[in-house]
Order: C-alpha cells, then structure tokens, then sequence
C-alpha cells in the first residue's frame, strides 16, 4: 500500500504581522515534518502555496529548506498554480521553484482543434497518474474545463488523480456564494481522488462518478475570516490517503498551533459610553495568554459615535495580557449620525464588494464585460492589483512597473499593447 500527502491554501507570505508569519511558517513547517514521518510517497499541493506570485524572499527562503529536506528523503512535491501564485506575464516564484527542480508541476497540455488536450504525470514510484488545471484569474480558469477534453481523461487507466484550484459550484459553501465556481459536469469522470484547493473550508464530497472530492481548506490562514473560523471551531490541516489500485483510507490530519479566544458584542440600542464600559469589563475578565483574540464588534449605537470607542485601548491591554495576536473587526458598527452610509460587512472586502454590486447600475456602460456582476468582479480584481504593498528592497520603479503591469493583466489589455 501507498500513501501520499493533499495540501492546499499554504498562503506562505500572507501576513505581515510578525506573530501570523511565525505561524504560518510552523504550519507549513510541522505539515511536511508529519509528510516525513509518516514516510508518504509523494505530495500533493493544490495551488497558493504562496500568497504572492513573487513573495517576500525571506519567506521564500524558509519555504524552500524546508522542500529540500522533503526532497533530500526522495518524496516528490507535485504543485500546480493557486489564484494567488500565478502570474500570465510575469514569471511566478512556482516557476523558479519548478525549474531548480524542488518540485514539479503537473499542469502540462496543449489545445489542438478546440479542446484542452492534458498530459498526465506518473508518479515513478506508485505509478499514480496526475493531471490538473491551474488557476486563473477571476475564473479565467473555467474556459479550460469547457474545452476540456475530458473523453481522454476517463479512458485513461491506473490510480488517477485530478489536481485543481477552483470552487465547484454544487458545493460552495453560503459565505462564498458569489465566488466564481465551475459546475461539477465540467471535470472528468472517474477518478480515484479529486485534490481541491481554493475553498478556505474543509469538504468531502462525492457524486456519482466523483468519488473523493476534497478541499483541505489553508494549513494556517490567508485572510482575517480564517481565523475567525479556526476561532470557531474550524479544523485546520491537511490530508493523508492511503491507496493501492483505489482508495483505502482518507485521514484528515490536524494542525493546531495556538489557542484562540473570539466573542461577539452587539452595540444595537446601547450608547458609544456603555460600549466602551462593557468591552472593557469584559477584557478584564478574559484570559488570553498565549492567544489569538478575536472581538467582533456589530449593530447601530443608539448615541455617540464609533470613534468615541477607545479600540485602540482596548487592544493594547489584551497584548499586554499576554495575547499572541488581537484582531478587532467593527465593521459592523454604525452610529445613527452615519446611518445613511451604513454599509454592512464583516470586513473591509466584504464593505467594498457590497458598495461596488450597489453602485455598478448606475454606471452607464456599453461593454458586457463591463455590466452588472461581471463588472463588480472586474472592478475588485482591479482593486486587488492597485492596492498590492512595495516590497522589501524594491525600488520604486520596479513597484510602480509591477503595479501597473498587473493592472494590465486584470484589464485584458495585454493585446492592445502588443
């Protein structure tokens, strides 16, 4: 019998916060020491291993020792692109990685009369075959699964399995339901294992002719919500399989880092004093050491402002407590003063997503592409790309070349200027 590692969503290069970095670097750091206790034959990573198409080198540096001691015990790394680490005109650190031979990515095909023709990988070892579609993005990827030609995939035989980085539209979850997704019709049929990335939540699906369609969700996280969620009770970790000409066991192995606190206050009929007398109270009584907190703040003062709120406070006396990280999220607090602007949301993409989808109708446009949702997404990838942050020890040229090239590449405007 066989076994080999499904990572997915490492997003090594996410945080800035010296705290989150550290811990998202011992994630991936204690996810491949497991991979070599466990003596697996090979691993899998389903895209984002990166949160950047060209991280922070320092990251790079402790991401790649840690391969080479993987590699060095003869268990091979198999990558595709995630939406995070891929880059159409820029090469992308996966690529440099995949060159110097740390890893391999399986991603390899062409298109000959209309269909998307993919090569399969063999595993020396197992002889499992893989094969996948990287992603794209704001979904360029699902014009690959249309002209997939997908006959060929599901003659093939052998232990298969199918590596993507995309959401399947019959199982995302509520709180990505305007996330593009590719229908499950799309991918081929009978595989042995779908290895999915993307999807920040752990999922075991299976549909006829799909048997074992799984998302690990991130080893640590990418965004202030997977925290909330780990906060809540969400497992964090990767998967192990166990085959030998089909599947025999499928084992979740989790990760815990650290222990957090989150807690929930609605301000709704409470004036901006008695806010502030009850969250402090209630810092007070908290035990946080060695913890990552977590406090939502929600609802509509009934007086005052939310600025007479002292967050600021508030935070430094949970760190001097002894907190690992705290996050205050009170983007869901209004005052009546500011009602006509209230714009409800959990986080500051959330807000900005809403404001866009709000206000998209009454922009007059011509152009499709330009219209209704296709718009708003267009418009948030933009954002994306305008708002990335100057690197270490990037001149400003480089930066603002950088900038601007992604913005091209989110416009589609790549051809125009050919």
């Amino acid at each position: 019998m066989y076994k080999f590692a499904h990572i997915s969503d490492c997003h090594i290069g996410a945080h800035r916060n010296p705290v989150l970095q550290k811990l998202e670097i011992e994630a991936f750091d204690k996810a491949l020491t497991k991979c070599m206790e466990e003596k697996v034959d090979f691993i899998v990573i389903s895209g984002d291993l990166f949160h950047s198409n060209i991280p922070d080198m320092g990251v790079v540096d402790v991401a790649v020792k840690k391969m080479k001691e993987v590699g060095d015990r003869g268990i091979p790394i198999y990558v595709i692109y995630g939406s995070h680490d891929y880059s159409p005109n820029r090469t992308s650190i996966v690529d440099v990685l995949d060159s110097a031979g740390l890893f391999q990515k399986i991603v390899k095909g062409k298109i000959e009369n209309g269909k998307l023709k993919l090569e399969f990988t063999q595993d020396p070892k197992t002889t499992a075959k893989l094969v996948g579609i990287s992603a794209r993005k704001i979904g360029i990827e699902e014009k690959y699964f249309e002209i997939l030609d997908r006959e060929s995939l599901e003659k093939e035989e052998g232990f298969k399995i199918f590596v993507f980085h995309s959401a399947i539209s019959e199982f995302k979850p509520a709180f990505l339901a305007r996330m593009a997704s590719i229908p499950i019709s799309y991918f081929p049929k009978n595989f042995n294992y779908y290895a999915g990335g993307h999807i920040h939540k752990r999922l075991e699906q299976s549909l006829p002719g799909y048997d074992r369609i799984v998302y690990p969700g991130p080893l640590f996280a990418g965004y202030p919500r997977d925290l909330e969620q780990s906060a809540c009770g969400e497992k964090r970790g990767f998967y192990i399989v166990h085959f030998s000409d089909k599947i025999e066991k499928v084992e979740f192995i989790e990760l815990k880092l650290c222990d957090y606190i989150f807690f929930e206050y609605d301000a709704s009929n409470k004036n901006s004093s008695q806010v502030q007398r009850e969250l402090t109270q209630k810092i007070d009584e908290l035990d946080v050491k060695d913890k990552i907190v977590l406090l939502k703040v929600k609802g509509e003062l009934s007086g005052g402002k939310t600025s007479d709120i002292n967050f600021a406070q508030m935070r430094k006396t949970l760190i001097e407590k002894g907190a690992l990280h705290v996050d205050i999220n009170r983007f869901g607090l209004t005052s009546k003063e500011y009602a006509s602007l209230k714009v409800m949301g959990e986080n500051v993409e959330e807000i900005e997503n809403k404001l866009l989808r709000q206000s998209i109708g009454n922009v007059k446009v011509t152009e499709d592409s330009l219209k209704n949702e296709k718009g708003s997404n267009l418009a948030i990838e933009l954002l994306k790309a305008l708002r990335q942050e100057q690197k270490p020890n990037e001149s400003k040229k480089d930066y603002e070349e950088r900038i601007l090239t992604g913005a091209i590449e989110v416009l589609k405007l790549t051809e125009v200027l050919k």
